[in-house]
């Protein structure tokens, strides 16, 4: 099945809960899908947000695959198993909460627990056709979460509606709040580079909302994105760069620590000074529209065929990586195309906002056409 590294039982009676691979589990080890690490002792004590989802009654059904130590996108994981895409077992199911992504899809959970460094929450939810948050920077606890330090990693969830994911974060963020919708909604629809159709499609669902919506243009965007690659790339190096020397990586990202070690100070500094001002101009987007919307991916998942003979694409992350940098709460609604392809609809609200954006994705569910897909039998 390739959903799930360790099966899991335990807790409650209440919603069925996986938990990515990168989340400590008391008593099993965190291997993060990667061969090196197969030996890692047991976990000591649960993370913040295991011990969240039990406290609530939560049943914890499995840890799940990944793209190796969370740094891929395509979600192929040849070692611990690559887990098949749900609703679209031709393509990719996305990086690198990939097990997390499709456990939901496939009703093995209610929702699942993954992480996004540079979109890995909501590159697989747009690829899987399922709903995937990243919240506010720092919102939800990391404690006994890898890597340790980060200035980009938030804990993220998957559902697949709006009105469980709003679910899910009542659960591990014990400060969540559900809110009301303010009178007056304007989205800002921001200009990016994306396929056609993906733009059109994301277009023709937003003319049908009541809405106004205004053209945005953040003009360090590619910018913001270069940065996110930047730091995420001097992070991990620091976190996982010394399991190179056991051989037991494999080949896609060792090559990608190696040449992470590369990184320069001088690349560090200018990509703080990016962050600011990216960080500015998203702030002062969000004084005049109460969101952000753009397409979650830039093109359509590559075939899982592709991805297992060892292609690879980082671009697929283009449009999501700038709200890592800048840490704004960023969630995608599933959309689909008229030939059954997915797509995602990003949104971006203020930081601190997350309920309002939770709220938003449950309004715009309601004019969600049904969606048709070939699934696979597990």
């Amino acid at each position: 099945m390739s959903i799930f590294s360790q099966r899991i039982s335990q807790g409650g009676q209440g919603y069925r809960v996986a938990v990515k691979d990168t989340i400590d589990v008391q008593g099993l080890p965190t291997i993060a899908g990667c061969q090196a690490l197969e030996d890692a002792l047991p976990a000591q004590e649960n993370a913040d947000v295991v011990n969240a989802a039990l406290n609530a009654g939560c049943q914890l059904v499995g840890k799940t695959n990944l793209h190796e130590l969370a740094y891929g996108m395509t979600g192929v994981n040849h070692w611990a198993g690559t887990p098949v895409n749900y609703h679209y077992p031709d393509l990719i199911p996305g990086g690198s909460s990939s097990g997390s992504a499709v456990a939901v899809a496939a009703g093995e959970a209610d929702f699942s627990i993954g992480t996004d460094t540079g979109g890995s929450v909501r590159v697989p939810a747009a690829c899987c056709g399922v709903y995937g948050l990243k919240p506010t920077f720092g919102r939800v606890s990391r404690r006994g979460v890898l890597p340790a330090e980060t200035t980009l990693d938030c804990v993220g969830i998957f559902a697949t509606s709006a009105k469980m994911l709003k679910t899910a974060m009542q659960v591990i963020d014990p400060s969540f709040e559900p809110t009301v919708l303010p009178k007056t909604i304007r989205l800002g629809r921001v200009d990016v580079a994306a396929d056609p159709l993906i733009s059109d499609t994301i277009d023709a669902f937003l003319s049908r909302l009541k809405y106004d919506t205004t053209p945005v243009v953040l003009s360090s965007f590619s910018d913001a994105f270069t940065a996110g690659m930047v730091v995420i790339n001097a992070e991990t190096w620091r976190a996982c760069g010394d399991l190179l020397e056991t051989g037991k990586v494999g080949e896609d990202v060792a090559l990608r620590l190696a040449n992470a070690a590369n990184t320069t100070d001088d690349q560090l500094r200018e990509a703080e000074v990016v962050r600011e001002r990216f960080t500015k101009q998203v702030d002062e987007a969000l004084q005049q529209v109460s969101v952000l919307v753009l397409p979650t991916l830039p093109a359509f998942p590559m075939s899982l065929a592709d991805a297992l003979a060892g292609k690879t694409d980082l671009s697929i992350s283009a449009l999501v990586r700038p709200f890592n940098l800048s840490g704004h709460p960023a969630l995608s609604v599933p959309l689909q195309t008229a030939d059954n392809r997915p797509v995602g609809l990003q949104l971006v609200g203020r930081k601190g906002e997350d309920e309002m954006l939770c709220e938003l994705a449950c309004v715009l569910s309601e004019f969600l056409p049904q969606q048709n897909n070939n699934s696979v039998e597990y």
